[in-house]
Parts: C-alpha cells; structure tokens; sequence
C-alpha cells in the first residue's frame, strides 16, 4: 500500500491583510495553477498544428480562442456544478437556498459536463467572428483538450479530493486523518493508526485515461486527414467512455450516492449523452466524408 503524500493545497501564501474592517488571507492554490499549466499546455500543443501547411490558423486566432475556452471552462464549469452538483444531503438545491452560492468560487466545485457545454458555445461564438465551420474549429481544439483534462486531474489529486473506493490493491492509498482538511471526511471514518484505509487513486486513473490516453490516441488519430466532425465525435465517445467506467471504482457524491441499480453515479448519467451522440457523430461523419475537418 502507498501513503498519500500530505500536499499543501496553498502553493503561496500571501499574508494577512485588513481591509474595510475585515481579515483577508489570499493565496495561490495549486488548483488553479494546474488550470493555468493545462492552459498553456493546450495552447502550445494547439500552436504546433497550427503551424503545419495550410492550416488555416493564425497566432492571432490561437490567442483568441484560448480566451474564447477559459472563459467557457470557468463560467460552463461553474454553472454546470452548480446545477448539477450543488445538493445538501437532503436533496435541496444549495443555489435555490442561496442565489449567490454560484459566484462563491472560494467553496470550490467544477464540472466537466458543464465546461464542456460552456466550451461548446464558445466554439460557435469563435466560429462566427471568425467565419469557420463550428466543427473545423471544434476539431482542431478537440485534440488538445485533454492537456487541460490530465492538469486539472493532478490539481484534484494534490487537492486530495474524489478519491475512489477502499481497496487492497498494491497502488491503493492510504490518506493521512490527522490532517484537518480530512478530519470528519467520508474518506476517514474508518481510521487505521491514523490512516484511512487504503482508497482508489481514481484521480489518477482519470488522469491517465481522460488526460494521456486520449491525447495520444487524438494526436495519432489526427496525423491523416479525417472527415469533418471525425475528431470531435472521437473526444466525445473515448471521454464518455473513460468516464464511465472509472465511476465504477470512484465514490459517488455524497449528496447523491447511487442512483439506481446500485452502482449508477450522476457522473455516469452524465456521460452517456457524450457515448452515443460521439457515436452517431462518428458513423455520420464518415457517412458524409466531409473535410477534411483538420490539417
């Protein structure tokens, strides 16, 4: 069994200050700069293709839509936690109880389902300034996406947060309880000499499948020219896929728990719209053989 590395989540803190009568204590998180490295990582990454013949891409437009994503990211991420993740343990809807809670970033909470919906849009805003086709550019981006995927995974990892389900394999993780930001967690209700018992790195997995898998098998699948649509539908049907099998072995949201069936999570009802439409997507992308969608 391997012991979970007792991350700060603050990278730097930046004192105490006092303004308007009140006590302010701003720091960096490592969470948002894992945000940041994945970023710069897609725009790098989206840089290289661009500079292949004929690309029809420019530094100009690179900067453009990196803005055009980020403010998806964050804005759908946060709206799409906040509608389908912002539940007490009674089922009541946290932004009905208080309609400032989704401007209360501090409290954390992302979701892929709603970044991605805000990263869509911002798609077709950037598409029609530019005058592309809507899955030109969604097929361009799609292959370096999970740059930003496997970044934020590593932030939810040293953030010590959607850990997996208890296991006894030789990778599995035990979490230190004596620290606080663990006291009284689910994670810590069984406590063995001041450990939990040793958990699924489900962060990790999702790291490697949502974040490396996929960037390999998008960057190979792109080194020919492929239909239009083609790229986006893969994302969709490989992400949807990873997804809901590493729900398997991740613990269901607390305010949730299972679903149905006992074993369907919110993250899987979540995922399967991405399996199928990413599968008609396919079939009707190499149907119309439009393209191609990408240099």
């Amino acid at each position: 069994m391997l012991t979970y590395p007792d991350f700060d989540p603050v990278a730097l803190h930046l004192g105490t200050w006092h303004l308007f009568g009140q006590v302010f204590q701003p720091a960096i998180h490592w969470y948002g700069i894992t945000y940041l490295v994945g970023f710069l990582g897609c725009y790098l990454a989206a840089y290289l293709r661009a500079r292949k013949p004929n690309s029809g891409w420019t530094k100009e437009q690179l900067a453009d839509l990196l803005f055009y994503v980020a403010l998806g990211v964050v804005l759908g991420g946060r709206i799409g936690y906040t509608l389908f993740y912002a539940y007490d343990n009674q089922g009541h809807w946290l932004e009905w109880q208080n309609p400032l809670y989704l401007f209360q970033v501090w409290d954390g909470g992302m979701s892929f389902h709603g970044g991605l919906l805000g990263v869509l849009v911002a798609f077709w805003l950037f598409a029609r300034k530019y005058h592309k086709r809507y899955f030109d550019v969604a097929d361009f981006a799609a292959v370096v996406v999970p740059i930003g995927l496997a970044a934020g995974r590593i932030g939810n990892f040293i953030n010590g947060e959607l850990w997996g389900k208890v296991s006894t394999l030789p990778w599995a993780m035990r979490i230190p309880c004596s620290n606080t930001r663990f006291t009284g967690s689910e994670y810590c209700r069984q406590i063995v000499n001041g450990y939990s018992l040793p958990r699924q790195p489900s962060q990790l997995y999702e790291f490697m499948l949502e974040g490396v898998v996929l960037f390999v098998v998008l960057w190979v699948f792109t080194l020919k020219p492929r239909p239009r649509m083609a790229v986006s539908a893969l994302f969709a049907l490989l992400y949807g896929i990873f997804r809901f099998l590493v729900e398997f072995v991740r613990l269901p949201d607390p305010q949730f728990g299972y679903l149905a069936f006992g074993w369907l999570t919110m993250g899987q009802i979540l995922s399967l719209p991405l399996i199928i439409l990413g599968g008609v997507m396919l079939v009707l992308a190499y149907r119309r053989k439009e393209g191609p969608g990408v240099a």
